[in-house]
């Protein structure tokens, strides 16, 4: 008997031994790469908050601040009424499914939303999903067959890449809100069976938006499908915060738009798919990230239903949202900075290098103003800037103090004289 525990004794100090040598090989291939991230100044640092999600923020640190990089564009994130819809929902139907949508992890709650979501948008169904990530991620390998084309703005959000990826259509990127490349790119596939034309409604680094009625346009003169991936309009931008479709007045022109309730709408997680019942069939029975995820959390589900009920019938959130917006932009500019991007709640200030935008946000913080440097790979080299996110429950002064803020650290840093 001893001499059996003997050998696996060894035994198991010979596999820790190879596990060790295994690990370590890891770490040397991997070290180098660490090095150059932070030697280049891109080294994304995260910052622990122990408040909720709202516009004024402590840290675990102890230090209190202004938020002004969330996505929590109507301020709801802390809403009392959502709060306590998430609450009951956990009372009532537990913290979470333990299964996916089709075996056991469907309630009443989850198809109620997915009929608000689509009679929001105008449409005839729309399917959950557990982010946008996924909705991205299982609609292109569902609809799309080696015999069809998918064209991509050059500049779309990475879960969109990912999730073109994966399907086996011909894929071509047009540049960046091109027409004339869209539309050649349109020319050149005439001989696909289906053509989808897929953009960002709202580009999340820049600020702007997708020409969507010369899309539409050319999406009916060469009969092509449209997607858009709305995740920074859904809920808050247009006239009545229907997302990119509405601030062009195109409402219910668009084929297939993915969005989520993790920004405006709440801010707690969840994706989804809304369009024509035939294609929302088609991925509850074939889209794989919807096949192989739990369902959302009926607390998640409750929050961004309650979220709807809340926009549905009034724009009091987005108004203020609207009103803080031009504030922000015509002082920040007043004051010489440079803000990229169309009138949106994302207003880029444009810095260029990486470690002046990493170096300005670190010293913003200290001012009592919490905004983060975005620099390459998340944007292009030399387009480094402080993305900052206007909210609904900013107030005026909140809006003032942060614009004199900047301005002391842009003067400070010779950003702005």
């Amino acid at each position: 008997m001893n001499s059996i525990l003997n050998k696996s004794t060894k035994f198991q100090n010979r596999r820790w031994i190879i596990l060790r040598r295994t690990m370590s090989l890891l770490a040397e291939c991997i070290t180098p790469e660490l090095k150059a991230i932070e030697a280049a100044g891109t080294w994304k640092k995260e910052r622990v908050i122990a408040s909720p999600q709202r516009t004024r923020i402590v840290l675990t640190n102890g230090t209190q601040a202004l938020n002004f990089c969330a996505n929590n564009y109507l301020g709801l994130a802390d809403n009392k009424e959502v709060i306590s819809a998430a609450k009951l929902a956990l009372d009532k139907y537990g913290a979470g499914l333990s299964s996916v949508r089709f075996i056991c992890g469907t309630q009443d709650i989850h198809i109620e939303l997915e009929k608000k979501i689509a009679n929001f948008h105008g449409r005839e169904d729309a399917i959950l999903y557990a982010s946008c990530f996924d909705a991205n991620a299982g609609l292109f390998e569902t609809l799309l067959t080696p015999e069809d084309t998918v064209i991509s703005d050059e500049l779309n959000h990475a879960s969109i890449i990912d999730g073109i990826r994966l399907c086996k259509a011909r894929r071509q990127r047009y540049k960046h809100r091109d027409m004339i490349d869209l539309e050649n790119k349109l020319q050149d596939s005439m001989s696909s069976r289906l053509r989808l034309i897929a953009t960002d409604g709202v580009f999340s680094m820049d600020g702007t938006v997708a020409p969507l009625p010369k899309i539409l346009e050319l999406s009916k003169k060469y009969n092509a499908l449209t997607f858009v991936d709305d995740c920074h309009a859904t809920g808050f931008f247009g006239k009545a915060g229907r997302g990119t479709e509405d601030y062009f007045n195109q409402l219910g022109n668009v084929d297939i738009i993915n969005s989520t309730l993790g920004k405006a709408l709440g801010g707690a997680a969840g994706g989804y798919t809304t369009s024509k019942k035939e294609l929302i069939n088609l991925l509850r029975q074939r889209s794989r990230p919807y096949l192989f995820s739990n369902s959302l959390p009926p607390p998640v589900v409750a929050s961004a239903s309650k979220v709807i009920d809340l926009i549905t019938n009034s724009t009091e959130f987005l108004d203020h949202l609207k009103n803080n917006t031009n504030l922000f932009r015509s002082n920040m500019k007043a004051a010489g900075f440079t803000i990229a991007g169309d009138n949106h709640p994302i207003c880029p200030v444009m810095i260029g290098d990486a470690r002046l935008a990493t170096e300005f946000a670190d010293k913003m913080i200290e001012q009592g103003i919490y905004v983060i440097g975005f620099s390459y790979p998340v944007v292009p080299k030399d387009k480094a800037r402080i993305r900052v996110q206007i909210s609904a429950a900013h107030s005026e002064k909140d809006i003032e103090y942060a614009v004199n803020a900047f301005v002391h650290i842009g003067k400070e840093l010779n950003v702005i004289r």
